[in-house]
């Protein structure tokens, strides 16, 4: 691992690593863009329901200076007449604050989506290290981090002013109007004044969220020796993807042999090479190859079909084309449909001589082209047979 401390990160994160990150937590988050979204629910929602919002002040503040005398001969009851006052706005505002709560959490999940981590719940104890505080705080990151605060604080904070300068007469006025038209107001000017900062504070999310994606992503690049290592663990070890290949080739195997006594015929090579083939003129448009295979595979194939006294036909010819030219479970090509035609019509014969006591048909001499017994080029013997196993 030491070298991997060494190399450079140079390569994008893989998605197991992204995945991996996901599930501890790690994703790309804006901050500026959940302040500005809730800002602008904020301030669309006092725009929307300025009228109401304004009375509901305009109830608090005359509850609030003209109190029931009762109350005042009675200290002990103003906490109930506080509570009421409490209920009574948090009743007028429920509507705002279910705005700005859903707004935070869009803007939470807006580039990030949903992501649950118990890690980021346990308490981190080497967050109260003052050494590693300051080492955050000096790291380009936090430096950044302090660059776009006095940036942020600097245009939001002009922005607001610019808008306080702009309404300062009518603020001065504010307090001649009447409640009803002073609350409404106040409220209009707070709404506006939302607005402003929000659309400012948009500005300041739109130029955050590209730098944050790009950041996170950055975090996650890998060295070269990383993505080895990681392809080791997910495709597992060559020993261990050998041993893999060869039990799935033992199962193709068995399988393959299962159906040898099922086959009409085996034609052979006679020792080297052994091919089963199956013909239904009712569903096969042409005999299909039911199993095939070379050496001790081939010796299996004979085995199993002597003992279900399937007919074995040598042929070495046809034994290696058949093998080199078809697949398993495929249609025989039509260059050999002659050949076979013959030795299945042998065949048919033979057994139905078998049946009556008729004469015994003659062996037919099958010629095919030499070139269809050689094999196909780039192609081994041995790897052709791991192939069609393991298919």
């Amino acid at each position: 691992m030491a070298e991997t401390d060494f190399q450079e990160r140079t390569e994008q994160a893989t998605p197991k690593r992204l995945e991996d990150a996901r599930r501890r937590g790690q994703v790309a988050r804006s901050r500026e863009l959940n302040i500005a979204a809730v800002l602008l629910a904020g301030a669309m929602m006092l725009v929307a329901a300025r009228p109401q919002f304004g009375a509901a002040m305009e109830d608090l503040v005359r509850r609030g200076l003209a109190p029931d005398p009762a109350v005042l001969d009675h200290p002990q009851a103003m906490t109930t007449a506080l509570a009421d006052a409490g209920l009574a706005a948090l009743l007028a505002f429920a509507p705002l604050l279910v705005v700005l709560a859903l707004a935070a959490v869009g803007g939470a999940l807006a580039i990030g989506g949903w992501v649950f981590s118990p890690e980021h719940i346990a308490p981190k104890w080497s967050r109260l290290d003052p050494v590693q505080g300051m080492r955050r705080i000096v790291s380009v990151r936090g430096l950044v981090e302090v660059a776009k605060a006095l940036a942020k604080g600097a245009l939001i904070g002009g922005m607001a002013l610019a808008y306080l300068l702009w309404v300062q007469n009518s603020v001065a006025t504010l307090g001649l109007a009447p409640l009803r038209t002073a609350m409404t107001d106040t409220g209009t000017m707070i709404a506006m004044m939302l607005v402003v900062c929000s659309f400012g504070m948009l500005v300041v999310a739109l130029a955050d969220v590209p730098f944050q994606v790009w950041s996170h992503n950055r975090e996650l690049r890998m060295t070269r020796q990383e993505i080895r290592e990681e392809l080791k663990e997910t495709e597992g070890r060559p020993e261990v993807r050998s041993r893999i290949r060869a039990l799935q080739q033992q199962l193709a195997s068995r399988r393959m042999l299962k159906e040898v006594p099922r086959a009409d015929v085996v034609v052979t090579n006679p020792t080297h090479f052994a091919v089963a083939l199956r013909y239904d003129e009712r569903r096969m448009r042409a005999p299909v190859v039911v199993a095939k295979g070379v050496d001790h595979v081939a010796a299996r194939i004979r085995e199993i079909a002597a003992t279900n006294r399937v007919a074995l036909f040598e042929a070495p010819l046809l034994a290696r084309a058949l093998y080199w030219t078809t697949r398993l479970n495929q249609e025989i090509p039509g260059p050999l449909y002659l050949a076979v035609a013959q030795v299945l019509t042998y065949v048919y014969r033979l057994r139905a001589a078998m049946q009556t006591g008729a004469a015994w048909p003659d062996r037919p001499t099958v010629e095919v082209d030499a070139t269809l017994a050689e094999p196909r080029r780039g192609r081994r013997p041995d790897a052709d047979r791991d192939h069609e196993e393991s298919t």
